[in-house]
């Protein structure tokens, strides 16, 4: 059935169950074709699967070296003096994927990709978006607003629109499209930085303006030392991108994703429930997996005959063994220098 939620016990189980999805479709894809396309997500809910993975790449089960990653988002405006120090900040989701997956592996992707966010600089983005007011618009009604760069944009405007935005929805489809996508269900149930209230439609890659509450908690919370040395900006696929993917896999944990998670199944399909647009995949032949663990999974469990009457399988994998997380660990070979 190509809509289908699984219930797990924990963040735990969750993880294996997603990683076993992935490992499948791999396999099943490289058995018919050179290179496989994985669409990646930052975040909390995906660690444990990307530690299940690694292994399952380090054990020689599938071959990474045929697999090419594009991830969701990544910030503009991160601390350093140029891109290379940008993308090396330990805050930017490219130094995330290098120490929860990347770096794990024995064998290194054919290539991986995550968007060119630190290739802006914020203070030339923010001067041009005060000096050329006619040449964009906001797009939004809830907490992050989409800037939309409009054709006639010039300068720094028109850089960051086509060598940025539109140059990475191309290279997606010069590699054939993304045979599966990881997302984490956001707590509005937003996808990456697609925020609530910005519509599907023509924002396939996005420049999100984040909104000062996210940036001072930021702050706050000690990611970075001031609201000068903080992002105000982030590139961000959009939904309608992520849901082109031939299958996208969704994570879930904890209560906080209740609420989303219910609203997207069983409301309407509508920008104020990013993650909602899944279910335009099915309506198109694609498959869309919720991996939800018990507290996530709650409003689903209450509603279940109505959840199935939508043409969703659910699947309980419950009363099923599952190892730790933390007992997936990773140690370089002594001879060779390589990680298993």
């Amino acid at each position: 059935m190509p809509f289908r939620i699984y219930v797990t016990t924990d963040f735990d189980q969750m993880s294996k169950v997603a990683a076993d999805i992935v490992e499948a479709d791999i396999k099943e894809k490289q058995a018919v074709k050179d290179e496989y396309v994985l669409g990646l997500a930052t975040g909390n809910s995906p660690t444990g699967l990307y530690k299940h993975l690694a292994k399952v790449f380090n054990d020689g089960r599938v071959d990474p070296r045929r697999v090419r990653t594009f991830n969701l988002d990544e910030y503009v405006g991160l601390p350093g003096e140029n891109a290379q120090q940008r993308g090396l900040h330990c805050e930017s989701y490219s130094y995330f994927m290098v120490t929860e997956l990347f770096g794990l592996l024995k064998d290194k992707f054919l290539e991986t990709s995550v968007p060119w966010g630190t290739l802006v600089d914020q203070g030339e983005l923010v001067e041009a978006l005060r000096d050329r007011p006619a040449e964009y618009e906001l797009q939004g009604t809830g907490r992050g607003k989409a800037v939309v760069i409009k054709d006639n944009a010039g300068g720094v405007l028109r850089t960051i629109k086509e060598g940025v935005l539109e140059a990475y929805e191309k290279k997606i489809f010069a590699a054939g499209g993304i045979d599966l996508h990881v997302v984490g269900v956001g707590g509005r149930g937003h996808v990456a930085f697609h925020e609530s209230g910005i519509p599907f439609q023509g924002n396939r890659v996005l420049l999100v303006k984040l909104d000062d509450n996210t940036v001072d908690n930021a702050v706050h919370d000690g990611h970075f030392s001031c609201r000068e040395e903080s992002p105000l900006y982030a590139i961000s696929m959009g939904a309608e991108l992520v849901y082109q993917a031939g299958t996208v896999v969704l994570l879930a944990n904890g209560s906080r994703k209740t609420g989303p998670v219910a609203e997207s199944i069983l409301g309407d399909i509508s920008c104020d429930v990013p993650i909602s647009y899944g279910r335009n995949l099915v309506q198109r032949g694609g498959t869309l997996i919720y991996v939800l663990d018990e507290a996530a999974a709650i409003d689903v469990l209450a509603r279940r005959a109505e959840v199935e009457a939508r043409g969703c399988e659910i699947i309980d994998m419950r009363h099923l063994p599952y190892p730790r997380v933390a007992d997936v660990v990773f140690a370089r070979d002594p001879d060779s220098g390589r990680l298993r």
